[in-house]
């Protein structure tokens, strides 16, 4: 299909509501200053999110170390983090259904996996290895379908099923990985072929990237893609606003503003959405500051916008299931337009917790059943229905 470049929609009073069908106009448009020094609040995640633990089979054959790659309506995808080649899937119960293994050399193998997508319309894994710049696709059985390769040499992040036909993905550059090259596609399931680009204004390239002069290169872990709804929520980091791409509607539209300008800073503050429900829009903001010392290694921010209150706070989120404040982060990697996130636990550290007294609810349930060499139980954080 001939690539269409998508034409960006930014007459805000007549352009259409990021996660809706309203009429957009300015006062929808939330503006956050990355310098202000916010109130702070303190969330339970159980009173606007919907939680579900999955504790994954643990067989003779089934021994993961539950880093968890894809979740669908039926299936979680699940790999380890030794690039051993092994791709566990189990049902959404966590009982375990088949383990494949396609790794090696040839043309229908992987040498490694970035990142696998599941598509359970048609019954596909999609392989994303960054290495070889290839897509690997595979039936669930581990019959190998087909390959292609990426558009060019760019690292493929954030990718996503888009639609029955195509996926979306960030085509970034290393060592920077924000060039004038660098946007969101989407491609062809069936040939990797762009099916569209899309554009957003920015000024100057501006990298979340710092480079040492022994050739190192450290980059903070953030996602410039989230699904939410029908729609996506799309960010460069050269650009002071962060849009919501519409599928239906074929547009984008402004969402998030920050303030000041990323292209005025000397130190810069970047700012990253994190997670998006029909009531808050979770973000954080990073300096581009490195320091080993710190978890994460870039000092972060957590803030929230309440759009009920239209107001900004620093927030402390906390998890229902344990006695004492356990704070839950939305660090990880956006699932789909159910799921917001999606963490494990380790089955020892249950194990102790449950010991100590410090479990409730279902989480107990299940820690009850677990012994330390258990594998990791799985935890959804969903949008509540």
């Amino acid at each position: 299909m001939k690539t269409v470049k998508l034409l960006i929609s930014i007459i805000l009073t007549a352009a259409m509501a990021s996660c809706g069908s309203k009429q957009q106009t300015t006062d929808d448009i939330i503006t956050v200053d990355v310098n202000a020094n916010y109130p702070e609040k303190e969330l339970i995640l159980q009173d606007f999110m919907d939680v579900e633990y999955i504790p994954l089979e643990t067989t003779d054959e089934f021994i993961t170390q539950g880093v968890v790659k894809a979740i669908g309506k039926k299936h979680i995808i699940v790999i380890n983090w030794n690039n051993d080649g092994d791709i566990f899937i189990y049902d959404r119960s966590g009982k375990g259904i088949r383990k494949i293994n396609r790794k090696g050399q040839s043309g229908e193998e992987y040498s490694m996996i970035t990142d696998i997508i599941l598509d359970e319309d048609n019954n596909e894994l999609f392989i994303l290895n960054n290495i070889t710049k290839k897509i690997l696709v595979y039936d669930l059985l581990g019959k190998f379908k087909r390959t292609f390769k990426f558009a060019d040499n760019s690292n493929y992040t954030n990718t996503f099923n888009y639609d029955q036909d195509n996926l979306i993905t960030h085509k970034g550059y290393l060592p920077e990985l924000e060039t004038e090259q660098s946007r969101h596609i989407i491609i062809s399931k069936n040939d990797g072929s762009i099916t569209q680009e899309i554009e957003m204004p920015y000024e100057t390239i501006q990298s979340t990237t710092i480079d040492f002069k022994d050739g190192r290169h450290v980059k903070p872990n953030n996602y410039l893609t989230l699904p939410f709804n029908d729609d996506w929520v799309i960010y460069r980091t050269s650009s002071d606003t962060i849009y919501s791409h519409s599928r239906n509607h074929n547009t984008i539209t402004p969402l998030l503003v920050r303030t000041p300008s990323i292209h005025s800073m000397n130190l810069q503050v970047f700012l990253f959405p994190t997670a998006i429900t029909d009531r808050y829009y979770f973000m954080n903001i990073i300096k581009k500051e490195f320091n080993p010392e710190i978890a994460g290694g870039f000092p972060r921010t957590d803030l929230m916008y309440d759009k009920k209150g239209k107001k900004l706070f620093k927030y402390s989120l906390y998890n229902n299931d344990y006695t004492n404040k356990k704070e839950v982060h939305f660090f990880s990697k956006p699932e789909n337009n159910e799921i917001a996130i999606c963490q494990f636990f380790n089955a020892s550290d249950l194990v102790e917790a449950y010991e100590n007294g410090e479990l409730k609810g279902k989480l107990k349930e299940i820690a009850a059943e677990l012994d330390e060499e258990s594998n990791s139980v799985i935890m959804l954080v969903k949008h509540k229905k």
